[in-house]
């Protein structure tokens, strides 16, 4: 139940970076699209290289930092994990429900179905998340999630128990 709950939390985390960045549209948070949309929305004067470039870094630590230290300190002090395997699992558990979050709700619902995403005048560039794209995030998320709980469970069985 931890689990679930602790998968939960990370899905909110990304759904408040998702809703923050569009906050004031979707242009806010372009980094998020293709390369093509990115440069049409620069074209277009609505953003610009270093402010996309500014804002993924942004983006990316909100992301990434809860993935490599939030997750890891919720599984060892919440849940007690200690041995590589518990370590190992727990997390890469955790970060497959925010990956199915991510590719279900995020990718295919909220970015593909609704309008929340569209930008006008990159409508031609449509879908934002072509099938090419998809099955990288997929395969990436598949893979290197595991990777990462791989590598932060071996460091992890170093610590004090």
């Amino acid at each position: 139940m931890l689990i679930i709950l602790e998968g939960i939390v990370m899905c909110f985390i990304l759904l408040m970076v998702c809703i923050i960045g569009i906050q004031n549209g979707p242009v806010g948070a372009v980094y998020f699209f293709e390369p093509e949309v990115q440069e049409r929305v620069v074209q277009l004067g609505l953003t610009t290289k270093e402010k996309i470039k500014r804002d993924y870094g942004i983006a990316g630590a909100a992301l990434f930092l809860p993935v490599l230290i939030l997750v890891p300190t919720m599984v060892y002090f919440v849940n007690g994990a200690r041995t590589f395997i518990d370590l190992f699992w727990q997390m890469t558990a955790v970060l497959m429900i925010m990956t199915l979050f991510d590719r279900i709700f995020i990718d295919w619902y909220w970015v593909g179905r609704t309008k929340a995403w569209i930008i006008p005048g990159t409508e031609d560039l449509m879908p934002y998340i072509p099938r090419k794209t998809l099955i990288g995030k997929w395969v990436g998320s598949l893979v290197g999630f595991p990777l990462i709980a791989a590598i932060l469970a071996a460091v992890m069985t170093f610590l004090p128990a």
